[in-house]
Formats: structure tokens, sequence, C-alpha cells
């Protein structure tokens, strides 16, 4: 009886038998709720440990990416710019050949000119011998 005027008061007994505010139920529920909260916040830190090491492997390949990227660009300005260079080396050795071509041409004609002239010059010493 003294028990539930007490209840009525709003004052309850506990295990130990010491007097509390909240009810039994209520205190246990309100402990309960307090160790879910605290392995909750231990929980959401874990994550954030580990949500932190996922972001720094991220970042860490992102360069990775990154690095590799410029040297694959790096790569390919270099593949172009020897294509270039050898598309330009392609045209000088055609204009030399062509150009060699002509000196070619040029001593050929010379040449047919010489012989022409050793020929009318043997002739005309074959005729000086011939006459004398």
């Amino acid at each position: 009886m003294a028990d539930e005027a007490l209840a009525r008061a709003g004052l309850h007994f506990d295990e130990l038998n010491k007097i509390r505010v909240l009810e039994p139920e209520v205190a246990q529920q309100t402990k309960e709720l307090k160790e879910e909260c605290k392995e909750f916040v231990d929980k959401i830190g874990d994550f954030q440990k580990i949500v932190g090491t996922f972001i720094d492997m991220v970042d860490s390949v992102a360069k990775e990416v990154e690095k590799e990227k410029m040297k694959a660009i790096g790569a390919r300005n270099l593949l172009k710019s020897i294509a270039k260079q050898r598309e330009s080396q392609q045209q000088q050795l055609h204009a030399l050949i062509t150009e060699k071509k002509m000196q070619l041409e040029r001593l050929r004609i010379q040449h047919d000119a010489l012989l022409k002239e050793e020929a009318g010059q043997n002739e005309f010493i074959e005729q000086l011998i011939l006459q004398n």
C-alpha cells in the first residue's frame, strides 16, 4: 500500500530498494536506450574512420590516375610530334631525290655532250693523221 501511495506521487523503488522518480521499466528502457545510443555512436565513429580511409584511398587512386593520364597525353603528343617529324623528313627526302634526279639528268646530258665532243675531236685527229 505504501508502494501504491509512492507510485501515485511519482516515486518508485528499484531493485536495490532505492527511491527513483522513474518507473523501473522506464528506467530500464532508458538505460537500454543509452547503451544502444553509445553503440550507435561507436559504430558511427567506426564508419567515419572507414569512410575516411576509403576517401584517402580514392584520392590516392585519383592522383595516380591523373598522373597516368598526363603520361598518356605526353606520350600521345610525342607520337604526334614524331609523326610530323617523319612526314617532314619524308618530304625533305623526296625533295632531295628530285634534286638528285635533276642533277643526274644534267650530268647525263653533259656526259653525252662531252662524248660527242670527244668523238668529234677523235675524228678530227684521225683525219689529221690520215692527211699527213
